[in-house]
Order: C-alpha cells, then structure tokens, then sequence
C-alpha cells in the first residue's frame, strides 16, 4: 500500500491530505476518509491503511486546513482541560454547512479524477464530528456518492435550522450510522427523532446503537476504545461499501 501526501484546490484554499493507493497502480472505487475532530493521526491513518487493504483507493483530507496542519490538537492537552474545548471551537468554527459542501465537493472531484480510482461512484465514511459533514458530502454530490457511513457522528439531530438530518432529500446513497452508547453529542431522543427522519426519507439505511461502546470507541488512542466494537464498525463499513461500490 503506498501512502501518499496530497494538495486539493477547493474554493476556499488548499487541503492537504493523504491518499493510500494500491502498489500496482491498480484503479479501484474510491473511498472519502474524514477524520474525527483529532484530525488526522496515526490511528486514523491505520484506519485508512485498514480500508485500503479491503481493496479501495482511499482519501484522507485534513478537513481542518483552514486552521492548521495536523497534528491539529496538542496531545499534551488533556481531557477536561478548558484549553482542549477552546481548540475544539477553533477548529469547528469555519466549518459552516456551506464551508462543509464546498469542501465535500471538492474532495470528491480530486478523488473521482485519481488515476487510482475507478469511474464508478464513491463512499465517504465520518468519525465524531464528520459524521455529519459524511452526511453533507452525499448530500452535495447526490450523483457520485453512493454508500455513506457513519461512526459515533455528533448532532446529526437537532432542532437548528442548519441540523444534518435536514439534508436527506438530497441524498440517494445507502447509509449507515452506528451511534455510541450514552452519547451526549446523539442523546437517546434525537437517535429516536434521527430514526424516524431517516424513516421518513425513504432510502436504504441502517442505524444502530452499539452496546458498551462510547463517544470515539472506533479510535486506538481514544481512552474509550472498544477494540471488539472498534472491529463490528469496521466490518459493518467494508460491507456497506462491498455492497455499493463496484
């Protein structure tokens, strides 16, 4: 697997990023790789590496670039530390629905134009906070992606007028959300209203709450991990996107 640094124009100025492609050069369906709001790491990039493995050509955007290159948090900065919730907004503040979607098309057209990537739809998966930016890029690109995760997403409910759950018209991929335990980001009730919206829109999807796994389970470094969890996700990803991506 060859691992590669990468520079996408968007609209807004220059992502970097990863992408990890076969060693043969083989073309392959692409897949879109948004990192939680740590941003992009090495658990991450084993992530990424996983996935590639299962026969994709995979993109990792530093969805942050507006802000910083990784590492985009000070892991010096624990849990609790007021320090740590400051970075959080620095970070989250640029990225408005509209930022997202202007991104989300940006990063689909590199990937989609990769000599790695063969020309049939893609699948674009969100950690945590990116859940819901997973959510605007199929939304945004209704034409090319087809197979969209989800992993512990945050806020996908809301009563804002800017709420995620409001983009599901828009959207004609298959989806999957897998939401975390006791998640104070996607409490019972709005998994429950979540639920019935996606019920309401009519697609094919599947979402589930994993028993004992909390907010970040799928990530090594996360104090919460679950690796048991942490390989169900997985697998739950690469059979969504075995199923929808050709």
């Amino acid at each position: 697997m060859i691992e590669e640094a990468i520079e996408i124009r968007t609209p807004d100025g220059t992502a970097d990023g990863l992408i990890y492609r076969a060693e043969g050069g083989e073309r392959r369906p692409g897949v879109i790789h948004l990192t939680d709001i740590g941003g992009i790491r090495q658990s991450h990039r084993d992530i990424a590496k996983r996935l590639a493995g299962k026969g994709y050509t995979v993109l990792m955007p530093n969805v942050f670039y507006r802000t910083a290159k990784p590492p985009v948090m000070d892991v010096k900065i624990e849990m609790g530390d007021p320090r740590r919730m400051q970075r959080f907004e620095e970070l989250r503040a640029p990225m408005t629905p509209e930022a997202v979607e202007r991104d989300a098309t940006a990063y689909v057209n590199f990937l989609a134009g990769d000599k790695a990537v063969s020309a049939a739809s893609i699948g674009v998966v969100g950690y945590c906070f990116t859940g819901a930016m997973a959510m605007r890029t199929a939304a945004a690109m209704p034409g090319k992606v087809a197979a969209m995760a989800s992993f512990h997403g945050g806020g996908l409910y809301t009563d804002e007028p800017t709420s995620p759950h409001l983009v599901l018209p828009r959207i004609k991929a298959r989806l999957y959300f897998g939401h975390a335990t006791k998640d104070r980001s996607m409490p019972p009730e709005a998994i429950e209203k979540f639920d019935a919206a996606l019920a309401a829109w009519g697609g094919k999807y599947q979402s589930e709450v994993y028993d004992g796994a909390f907010h970040g389970w799928t990530t090594a470094d996360a104090p919460v991990y679950n690796q048991p969890q942490a390989d169900r996700a997985f697998e739950k990803l690469a059979e969504l996107f075995a199923g929808t991506l050709k």
